[in-house]
This record gives structure tokens, sequence and C-alpha cells, in this order.
């Protein structure tokens, strides 16, 4: 017999939102398993700089086709049903990323797993944002962010042992195989562990809400709080809701001037701004950028280890303090610190020199680049990583929040391509301090847009966001 119930409930929305969650932890690892490949799909496919970054990059185009349209389809079919969908689809991606014997098979299974990226993106945090009472529903929902880099992390490990034990990403590893293959059909693990958890969580109750599934609502409802406030939850959730229609994507439409609601632009600006400081560079390209500042392949994947664990670590003090302090002084912070430490590796950059043809910086530059890089992917992770998802997770209405998860995860993910098609063209045309100078730039321009735009949603329930 549980003698305290709340308890027993605080730890069941734990498990929940941790399963949810996984959906994050293969997003970082599908994201960041590119990193450790990227001389062997040039080996592999015999592409130019253009072409790998395609190579790359295409994943975020499925992305931004995942994140669209799960959005909207969970709206209709439900957020449980869409994180299934996404589990399937990492599985299919993590094979087929790993059989490809050319550029265009390597692309569409990369979309595929894309699309479940996208999907787990901003499905797992609206669930989590839905299920998690509001005294802690941004520490829950940072736990997507924790996923996350926790995937990245263990891609960046798991790169980093599998090249180790071979010899090199191009190297032949086991049965034959290239190692590159390998670091893609190790994510087969986590996939199939996503897929069988997601078949025994509960369906979001504010979704069976919008669906007049009242009864269903009740029972999840009182699963996550105190039988007695289950009622009145339930009566708050329906005025939040149009009763004339289910919700649309025309919800995020103002009726009187045509055009979007405001809040739908800043969870845009959010969504963008979260891409434009350059992070996912680091992710994706980081032993391309170590390799070309003098490092070997070895040390530039043990420097995506150390910044994976620097990134959990920033990530703990979110946790800590993002229902303490509140979102917008997390992002604000975030904002100035990694503008800050983008000056700092712009600077270093600028002082690099060209040896035999491949960019070199003096010793104390480099420590200045290594450091200057891991207190950016810091104060990122501290702030703008997860705070953005739990931002868009709850701050639309219950009408529109499919539909406004839908269109921010869109432009997240376009701005997300365009950063990452971009780098390898910046390195090769403006350099590395060109390239950081303009992530530096929009770091600023982020801080300026917090100030501005951003309204506090710490405490708030989610039947209390308004349309403005």
């Amino acid at each position: 017999m549980n003698n305290n119930p709340l308890l027993g409930q605080s730890l069941y929305i734990f498990i929940i939102c941790c399963i949810a969650a996984i959906g994050g932890f293969l997003f970082g690892f599908d994201s960041g398993v590119i990193n450790g490949t990227v001389d062997g799909l040039q080996s592999a496919f015999n592409s130019d700089s253009v072409g790998t970054g395609f190579n790359v990059a295409s994943m975020l185009l499925g992305c931004a086709v995942g994140a669209f349209f799960a959005g909207r389809l969970a709206d209709r079919f439900g957020r449980k049903a869409l994180l299934i969908v996404a589990a399937v689809f990492f599985i299919v991606s993590a094979w087929g990323s790993g059989i490809a014997a050319g550029s265009l098979e390597f692309i569409i299974y990369r979309v595929v797993g894309g699309m479940a990226v996208g999907a787990a993106s901003v499905m797992a945090p609206a669930y989590i944002s839905e299920v998690a009472p509001s005294a802690y529903r941004g520490r829950l929902a940072t736990i997507q962010q924790v996923a996350i880099i926790g995937g990245l992390f263990m891609a960046f490990l798991s790169n980093y042992l599998l090249a180790k034990l071979s010899g090199s990403a191009v190297s032949e590893l086991w049965w034959g195989y290239a190692t590159w293959r390998w670091m893609f059909w190790i994510e087969l693990l986590p996939a199939a562990i996503f897929l069988l958890a997601l078949l025994f969580i509960p369906e979001s109750p504010r979704y069976l809400v919008s669906r007049g599934r009242q009864e269903a609502a009740r029972r999840v409802l009182s699963l996550v709080m105190p039988e007695e406030s289950v009622p009145a939850k339930l009566q708050e959730i329906e005025a939040t809701l149009t009763r004339d229609h289910a919700p649309r994507l025309g919800d995020v439409i103002n009726r009187a001037t045509g055009r979007l609601h405001s809040i739908v632009w800043v969870g845009i600006g959010l969504a963008v701004f979260q891409q434009l400081v350059g992070i996912n560079v680091v992710f994706y390209y980081g032993a391309v950028l170590w390799q070309s500042v003098g490092f070997s392949e070895g040390d530039a994947l043990l420097i995506n280890v150390i910044s994976g664990a620097v990134s959990i670590g920033a990530c703990l003090v979110s946790i800590a303090y993002v229902d303490r302090i509140g979102r917008k002084p997390l992002l604000w912070m975030g904002s100035v610190g990694m503008a800050i430490t983008l000056v700092c590796l712009v600077y270093a950059f600028s002082t690099a020199s060209l040896v035999d043809g491949e960019v070199r910086l003096s010793g104390d530059m480099g420590t200045l680049a290594l450091f200057a890089a891991n207190a950016y992917v810091f104060f990122f992770n501290a702030s703008w990583g997860p705070v953005m998802w739990v931002m868009l997770g709850e701050m639309f209405p219950n009408q529109m929040r499919g539909s406004g998860l839908a269109i921010a995860g869109l432009c997240q993910w376009l701005a997300n391509f365009a950063i990452t098609m971009t780098f390898p063209i910046f390195l090769s045309s403006i350099g590395l301090s060109g390239a950081y100078s303009f992530y530096a730039l929009c770091a600023v321009l982020s801080a300026y847009f917090v100030r501005r735009c951003i309204k506090e949603t710490r405490g708030k329930e989610l039947e209390e966001m308004r349309y403005e």
C-alpha cells in the first residue's frame, strides 16, 4: 500500500517524462553521430566540401518536415502516437545510414532520421509540459535537453571508442564493414528501447480533452495530480479550447488582423536565434574544426567527448535554476556569455597561420580556442539549449500548442540547415574567424531579443498562456 500518493504520482510523472525524453537522447545521438563520420563519408562517396556539407545537413531537411507535420498530426492522432512513429523512423534511419552505398541512398535514410528527430524535438517537450505540474514543469522539461546532450555525448564517446579500436573512421572494424558504418548502427539499441518504453506511457490529457475524450483525460489526470483537483483541471482545460472546432493550423492566425499571433513570432524568434549562434557547428563539425587547427583525429574526437561532458554539467545548472530564477534571466545570461566567448574564438582564429595548406594555431591561441569553445558550449547548454525547448513546450495556449510548435519547429530546423550547410563554405572562403564573427553578432542580437520580446512563463499553468 502506498502511504504517500503524492510521492508515487511524482515518481510516475518523472518516469513517463524520462521515457518521452529518450526521444531527446536519440535526437542528440542522431545529430552528433555524423560528427565522427565526415571523413568516412568523404572517402566512401568521393564528395567535395559542398557535397559533404549536404550529406551532413540533409538530415535537417527531414527535421524541418518532421517538426512541422508532427506538430500538426499530433493534434489529430496524439502526442504518444507521433512519438511511436518517430521511434520507428529512428530504427529505419540508423540501419539504413550504415548500409548506404552512395550519397543518394545515404541522404534518403538521413532524411528519414531527420523526420524522427524533428518529430521528437517538438513532441517530447510538448508531452512533458502537458503532463507535468507547473511547480516543476521547467525542471522536467529540461530533462529533454539533458537527454539531447546525453545522446550527443554518447555519440561522441562511441565514435571515439570505435575509431580508437579500429584506427580511424575509415578503417574496417567488424565483419568487413568500415568503422563509420558501425557508428550509425550503435543507435539501434536505444531506438528499440524507446519504441518499447513508449507503449507503457499514457496519452497527454490535454490532447484527450481536445478530442472530446474527457473520461480518458480524467483517468490520466488522476495519475498525475490529486484526485480532488481533477474536475477543476478538466474544466480549466476545456475553457481554453475553442468549442466549434478541434485545434488546427489556422489557430495561429489572429482573425481580427489576418496575421500570425505575436506569440507565434516570439516562438519563431526563439527557435531561429537558438541556431544562429552557431551551436550546431560545434556539434556536427567538431572533429573537422579541431583537426583544422592542428589536433589529430583522435584528439579531436576526445575534445568532443569533453565538450559533451561540459554540456551535461551545464544542463544540470539549468535544471537547478530554471524554476527558481525563471526562463528569461537564463536566456539573457546565456546570450551575453555566448557573445563574449564567441568573440574570444574570433580573436584566437584570427591569429591562425597556414602550414602546408592547413590552418594552425599557436600553443597559447589553441588553448584559448579550446577554453572559449567549451565555455561557449557551457553557456549555451545552461540557457538557450534547454530553455528554448521549455518555452516552446509551454508558451502557446492549449488551442494552438501543436500548430505553434509546428511553425516554430519548422523554422528552427530550417535555420539549423542553413547554418550547417554554410559552415564548410564559410570555412573555405572567409575562414573560421569570419564564420564565428557572424555567430557572435547573432548572440548579441539574441540578448536584445530576450530583453525586448520574451515574457516570463515560470510558475504559470498552461491554461494561463495567452495569445498576445
